[in-house]
C-alpha cells in the first residue's frame, strides 16, 4: 500500500467510561464502507475519532500516510483533510444553500466568486440549483441534507464521513438521495465511511461492511457476504433473517428446551444458522409426518410486511414467519395465541461461529 494514495489506516482504541471502541480497518480511495451495529456498538465513537471530535487512547488513525492521531499526536477537525456529513446537517443558518457549500473553498482559500461556483456546481449534481439563494430555515429535512452532503463534497476531501445519511427523509426522498449519493461516491478519489441502521443504505451504497458490536469488529466482508451470513441479531435484523446459535453435531443445533434446529449440511462446532421468515410454516395443531424442525410458542406480535404479515413467535426458536393476509385470517392469530413452527431442514443456512 503506498504511503500517499490517501489510503485510510485505523487501528485505535477509544476508551470511555461505559465502553471501550476498538476499531482495526484498512480501506483504499474509492472504497466505500458501511459501519452498521446496534445503539452503542461504538459507530459513533468511531466516526467522531476519525473526524477529530475525540482522541484516541491507543494505535494510530493514519490517511496517506499523514498521522491524524496517536497517543501523541491530535490533529484538530480543521487540519484534517475531511469532510463531515452528521444527521443534523449543521448549516449555518445565515448563509444561503449556495455560500454554505462555498463555505470550505473558501477556507481554504479559493477566492469568493469560484468558490461559489463551485458551490452551485454541487447544488446542480444533487438537484438543488434551484435552492442556491435559500436559507436553511427555508429547506425541507432531505433538502438540507443534500446542502450538507454537497458542502463536505465541495471540499474535495481525502474522507468523507457520513452519519445516517438518509435518515431524515422520507421513502421516496431517501431512494432518490441513494441513488445520487451512490453515483457520487463511486467518483469520489477518497475513502467514504456511512454510518447507518437502513438496510438499503448498507446494501446499495456500500462496497464493504464493517459490523460493530459492543465496541468492537465481529463481521466484515461485503454486503451480499455479510446479508447471507450474518453473526450478530442485529445484522440478521437488518436483512430480515432468523437468526441462531449454538454448538451443532452434524448439521444438529441443540436448544435449550431439549428440542433442536436441523440443518441438511452437517456441520459441527460452534454454529450459526440463519432462515428466512418465508421459509416459515405456520400450524394451529402440531404438523403431521416427520418435519425435523418444529416448535411450539406464542404469538407476541402481528403486522402488515409488504404484501405478507409478519408474525413474531416466542419460543424455543425466537422466530419471525412471513404469511398470506388468508392464512392469518385462516389461523386467526393474535398475540397470545399458541401456534406451532415449522421450517424445513433445507431452509435453513448453517456456517461456523
Amino acid at each position: 500500500m503506498s504511503q500517499d494514495d490517501g489510503s485510510l489506516e485505523a487501528q485505535f482504541v477509544v476508551r470511555r467510561p461505559s465502553h471501550t471502541t476498538t476499531v482495526d480497518l484498512v480501506a483504499t480511495p474509492g472504497e466505500v464502507i458501511g459501519l452498521i451495529g446496534p445503539n452503542g456498538a461504538g459507530k459513533s465513537t468511531t466516526l467522531r475519532a476519525l473526524a477529530g471530535l475525540v482522541a484516541v487512547d491507543e494505535g494510530v488513525i493514519r490517511v496517506g500516510g499523514v498521522t491524524w492521531s496517536s497517543p501523541d499526536v491530535h490533529l484538530p477537525p480543521h487540519e484534517r483533510s475531511v469532510g463531515v456529513v452528521f444527521q443534523d446537517h449543521l448549516l449555518f443558518p445565515h448563509l444561503t444553500a449556495v455560500d454554505n457549500v462555498a463555505f470550505g473553498p473558501r477556507s481554504a482559500g479559493v477566492p469568493r466568486k469560484e468558490a461559489r461556483t463551485r458551490g452551485l456546481s454541487w447544488l446542480e449534481r444533487l438537484a438543488i440549483a434551484d435552492l442556491a439563494d435559500r436559507h436553511p430555515r427555508e429547506l425541507s429535512g432531505g433538502q438540507a441534507q443534500r446542502v450538507a452532503i454537497a458542502r463536505a463534497l465541495a471540499s474535495e476531501p481525502r474522507m468523507l464521513l457520513l452519519d445516517e445519511p438518509t435518515a431524515s427523509l422520507d421513502a421516496s426522498g431517501a431512494m432518490a438521495l441513494r441513488s445520487q449519493l451512490r453515483e457520487h461516491l463511486r467518483t469520489f478519489d477518497g475513502v467514504s465511511i456511512v454510518v447507518t441502521h437502513t438496510a438499503l443504505d448498507a446494501m446499495v451504497m456500500t462496497d464493504r461492511l464493517v459490523v460493530l458490536d459492543e465496541g468492537a469488529i465481529v463481521q466484515m466482508g461485503t454486503p451480499s457476504e455479510v446479508a447471507a451470513r450474518p453473526r450478530t441479531d442485529h445484522v440478521a435484523a437488518l436483512v430480515g433473517l432468523n437468526l441462531v446459535r449454538g454448538d451443532a453435531s452434524e448439521g444438529t443445533i441443540a436448544l435449550d428446551d431439549a428440542t433442536s434446529l436441523v440443518a441438511a449440511e452437517p456441520l459441527s462446532g460452534p454454529a450459526f444458522a440463519a432462515f428466512s421468515p418465508a421459509s416459515v410454516s405456520l400450524y394451529a395443531e402440531q404438523p403431521s409426518g416427520s418435519p425435523r424442525n418444529v416448535w411450539l410458542g406464542t404469538v407476541t406480535f402481528v403486522s402488515p410486511h409488504g404484501d405478507a404479515v409478519r408474525v413474531q413467535v416466542e419460543g424455543p426458536v425466537p422466530l419471525l414467519a412471513d404469511i398470506t393476509p388468508a392464512a392469518l385470517a385462516t389461523l386467526d392469530l393474535r398475540p397470545g395465541s399458541p401456534i406451532w413452527t415449522s421450517v424445513k431442514a433445507t431452509e435453513v443456512t448453517i456456517y461456523p461461529a
